[in-house]
């Protein structure tokens, strides 16, 4: 068992765990906020056990998945943006909850905890179909191009399900003002996938091929 893997896999679940916890409970003011806690249980619990199963089955997986360099530029920009949307959005949601802004009824956020957790499995399915599922992009020795279950539904169903989990957080915090800070996220990712695409198209042997059988990107029928 990698040692160094589990140390970097439970440090990064230790920060993230305390640093989401600190974006919204400090503007909040108190820990009194159930909805913070819902988001929490429902965002590290389901990631702690899928962190345990990976470094027992697929440790690899788990190195790819923490890798978080990008090399392209535009997909740099991308993460930039992200984590000032996903910090904007926290904070916003601990002041909402503090000064009372815009309140939305209870049975909204344990809907949307309900959609987030059945998003996470989705999320899980993805992990198990694609061994090559990396958070840089990037071109991987041997990589193939995966086209079944599915990816044989959208070219990109991690990010389908993202858009599902990231979209539910803010309703969980119970703040509506978040959720609006949080549609950035899709017109983010939709450069982040033309460029994904065509680092794919050029360095990927049969996935021009694949882009002609699989024509929708995230949303059948849509997009």
């Amino acid at each position: 068992m990698d040692r160094g893997l589990i140390g970097q896999a439970v440090s990064k679940f230790i920060i993230g765990f305390a640093v989401t916890g600190i974006l919204i409970f400090l503007p909040a003011g108190t820990f009194d906020y159930w909805n913070a806690w819902l988001l929490l249980g429902v965002l590290f619990i389901p990631m702690l056990l899928a962190g345990i199963v990976m470094i027992l089955r697929n440790p690899e997986l788990l190195r790819k998945r923490l890798k978080m360099k990008e090399e392209e530029t535009e997909q740099k920009n991308v993460i930039k943006i992200s984590i000032c949307m996903f910090a904007l959005g926290f904070v916003t949601a601990g002041c909402n909850y503090r000064f009372g802004w815009i309140l939305i009824p209870e049975w909204i956020s344990w809907a949307a905890a309900g959609i987030f957790l059945l998003a996470y499995l989705l999320y899980v399915e993805v992990m198990r179909e694609n061994m090559y599922l990396s958070r840089a992009v990037e071109i991987q020795e041997d990589q193939k191009v995966i086209d079944t279950g599915l990816y044989g539904i959208v070219r990109h169903p991690m990010y389908s399900v993202t858009i599902i989990l990231f979209l539910s957080m803010p309703l969980i915090l119970g703040s509506v003002i978040s959720f609006v800070i949080f549609l950035i996220y899709p017109v983010v990712l939709v450069k982040r996938i033309e460029n994904e695409e065509k680092v794919l198209r050029e360095g990927l042997e049969g996935y021009e091929t694949y882009q002609k059988k699989v024509r929708y990107r995230m949303i059948p029928f849509i997009w």
